[in-house]
């Protein structure tokens, strides 16, 4: 199988953090609250994975390397890995799993229904990650996988709603996120071919 000692790194160190925060966790080396900051990390770690799985096709682009690209899926799921554990902590370390108090959560925190909607959005392109479904949907699994790009949005809102205090940090993976989003506008993804053909002719000169 092509590219396998990358696939093996890109899993290794996709799971290796969830590990060390749970590790952290439950040896008290997280402060006061550390449920809090478990949940906190996997939710930064989820929009991490987001931006690095969409910055695979511009780098695929860019380098002419197909290893980018054999890894998308698999940093895709991990995406999705990566927000069902943040949701789970959540419902543990927040909730405590008093259901109850889950509406009045939605009430008093919008950003909650926020982190749902990309939850359920990276659900339906989770399960239709597969060779079946993009043979079974065709044409329609290109549209169906297009809604990464809001989900990347909500996903933004919902870590600036957290955040209010402290906008630096989230300007830079906003800035990032923007970046990969403009690669993506035709015209922009028409010049990359053209600058890659233009620093190949430099180098060989």
């Amino acid at each position: 199988m092509r590219h396998t000692f990358w696939r093996m790194g890109v899993f290794v160190a996709s799971a290796i953090w969830p590990l060390l925060w749970f590790y952290q966790a439950f040896s008290d080396l997280l402060g006061p609250d550390p449920g809090k900051v478990l949940v906190d990390r996997l939710g930064l770690g989820a929009l991490v994975l987001l931006l690095i799985t969409l910055s695979m096709t511009p780098a695929q682009k860019l380098t002419g390397w197909a290893g980018w690209i054999a890894v998308r899926r698999q940093l895709g799921l991990w995406c999705f890995a990566y927000v069902v554990v943040h949701l789970f902590s959540y419902m543990a370390f927040i909730l405590g799993f008093d259901w109850s108090q889950l509406g009045v959560e939605l009430r008093k925190r919008p950003y909650v229904i926020v982190g749902a909607l990309a939850f359920l959005g990276l659900l339906a392109l989770a399960v239709t990650s597969n060779r079946y479904s993009q043979r079974r949907l065709g044409v329609r699994w290109k549209k169906l996988h297009r809604l990464v790009y809001p989900i990347l949005g909500l996903g933004l809102l919902h870590m600036l709603w957290i955040v209010r205090a402290d906008l630096k940090e989230w300007a830079v993976y906003a800035f990032i996120g923007a970046s990969l989003l403009l690669l993506r506008i035709p015209p922009v993804t028409r010049r990359i071919p053209r600058l890659m053909g233009k620093k190949r002719i430099l180098q060989e000169k």
